[in-house]
């Protein structure tokens, strides 16, 4: 009998344990999901302008869900963008930069989400968005992290790949010390972006929409689950970090003098293994992959990044572990 009374014991304090030690996080009260920030990229584009006129499936308990069209002169003329990339201006020099008459589109529009959605790094900025992109590289549906520190966003990327199991949901980290992204979502205290493909410019295609929308059903419950007071254990996922961008070779004149090597296309997240088949020059001439350790390529031949001289990126594998996670409110009342 006093045995079974320490078992439990030692069970309560076990359980007590465990709920104390998890890290508990304001509730998700704003969120917002971005479409058209590269203004050819379709899928959430359409997503975005049908949740705008019935947005009753993105809708959660207590939760404010805002579709928004971030740059919607781009959309109109199906463009990546008018004057320079949405998705890079979103640092303090653009962000504070003087509305001046000849100020760039993007930088005049950034200043304008960061005023909707922010300030970035504010108490008052989104506390989530979810910024809906396409691909022409063979990416399937990737979801893109900024911080390997934000325990929330990893917790939601651990939810949303057992929701979408067996059918597999690649994590690619950003973060690193010298690129420098400044994202349209970074407006958030929690950033994630979604990157579904292949498909082409100024295309929609109904798998990869399909694709898309899923992954935003899924993070918007885990968003409910979380702030109905559910704990979520300690989880670890693999993801993809990136470590540099790799350029086509060139001529002395710039010009680009080999193409990706048909055994790389449409391989995104498989392992290049030195000696591996790169690049294939027009002389027919094979450049392999030199490394001293695998690496794993991704957004290989994507359309947009020619002009940012980039043939693909390179990744290594790494996993990410979040601490236990709440609500510090639980049973919150709906609206």
């Amino acid at each position: 009998m006093l045995n079974e009374q320490l078992l439990e014991l030692l069970k309560s304090m076990t359980s007590s344990s465990s709920s104390s030690s998890a890290l508990a996080e304001a509730p998700v009260r704003r969120v917002g999901i971005f479409g058209g920030t590269h203004g050819n990229e379709f899928s959430g584009v359409l997503l975005v302008r049908h949740w705008q006129e019935n947005g009753a499936e993105i809708q959660r308990p207590g939760v404010e869900v805002k579709p928004f069209l971030t740059n919607p002169r781009a959309v109109e003329k199906c463009t990546r963008y008018i004057d320079c990339d949405l998705n890079r201006v979103f640092d303090p020099d653009s962000l504070g930069r003087p509305v001046v008459e000849d100020i760039p589109y993007e930088v005049r529009r950034a200043q304008e989400i960061n005023h909707i959605f922010g300030p970035k790094g504010s108490d008052d900025a989104y506390d989530l968005i979810f910024d809906l992109h396409n691909t022409t590289s063979n990416m399937g549906g990737t979801l893109i992290l900024e911080n390997s520190r934000d325990d929330f966003t990893i917790q939601m990327v651990h939810y949303i790949k057992n929701a979408l199991a067996p059918e597999p949901c690649p994590a690619l980290l950003i973060e690193h010390p010298s690129l420098k992204y400044a994202t349209t979502r970074s407006v958030a205290k929690h950033p994630v972006g979604v990157e579904v493909g292949p498909q082409p410019q100024g295309v929609a295609r109904a798998d990869i929409l399909d694709k898309m929308r899923k992954i935003v059903k899924h993070g918007l419950d885990f968003v409910q689950l979380f702030n109905e007071g559910k704990e979520f254990p300690p989880c670890t996922i693999e993801v993809f970090k990136i470590m540099e961008k790799v350029d086509y070779p060139r001529n002395k004149n710039n010009e680009i003098i080999a193409v990706i090597h048909p055994k790389l296309q449409d391989q995104d997240w498989q392992p290049l293994n030195n000696g591996d088949p790169l690049f294939l020059t027009l002389d027919g001439k094979v450049i392999p992959y030199q490394g001293n350790c695998p690496v794993y390529p991704t957004f290989i031949n994507e359309a947009a990044y020619y002009e940012k001289k980039q043939a693909f990126v390179k990744t290594e594998k790494i996993k990410l572990t979040a601490k236990p996670l709440r609500s510090s409110v639980s049973k919150q009342s709906t609206s």
